[in-house]
């Protein structure tokens, strides 16, 4: 697959992320293979495969403990946090005190069980965005912009930044959800 200079922009969402080119004078929303817009943020270990996006989502009945999703409420916090501590007595997959307080999801994978970080998850789901991208484009996607919520602090964004170099990405940058919302009203509005 040939390189190319598009750069993508991928916004990461708790349950659901999407991914978009800058084509023919507009934003270009991708599909996904099942011709969706938006894809699943999820990724399920079964026995023996890693799934992530919608046939992720699809197992996740099947693969309840091993069916991760919302780790946008986990990367860049610390265990210890009264937010995460609530999540935590909410979800079928198990998350335990890593190193540093770090938060860690507790899978198992072609029998053994692993510890992964919501950096780890979130590397998956926007690898995925990023394949997305190079099966649309038809060559290999480096560059991206990835937004975030507002709210997210320093630790947080810079979490997130390293899940999208894991995956493949030259981050250019991250961005507030509602900055990337104002570009796109100006980029669309009707002189």
């Amino acid at each position: 697959m040939a390189e190319d200079n598009h750069a993508i922009g991928i916004d990461l969402g708790t349950t659901y992320s999407c991914v978009a080119t800058w084509q023919a004078d507009h934003v270009e929303i991708l599909v996904n293979d099942h011709g969706n817009r938006t894809t699943r943020s999820y990724v399920t270990f079964t026995d023996s495969k890693r799934l992530v996006g919608d046939e992720a989502f699809n197992q996740a009945g099947r693969f309840p403990t091993n069916s991760i999703f919302d780790t946008k409420r986990l990367i860049g916090r610390r265990f210890s946090e009264a937010s995460v501590q609530s999540d935590v007595k909410l979800w079928p997959f198990k998350v335990i005190e890593g190193p540093g307080d770090k938060p860690m999801i507790v899978v198992t994978h072609n029998g053994q069980e692993k510890q992964c970080s919501a950096e780890d998850i979130t590397s998956m789901v926007l690898e995925k965005m990023r394949k997305i991208s190079e099966t649309y484009l038809g060559s290999t996607v480096k560059n991206a912009v990835i937004t975030v919520p507002a709210y997210f602090n320093d630790s947080q964004r810079r979490a997130t930044k390293d899940a999208g170099i894991s995956a493949g990405l030259n981050v250019l940058r991250i961005m507030n959800e509602p900055s990337a919302a104002a570009i796109d009203y100006g980029l669309n509005k009707k002189a």
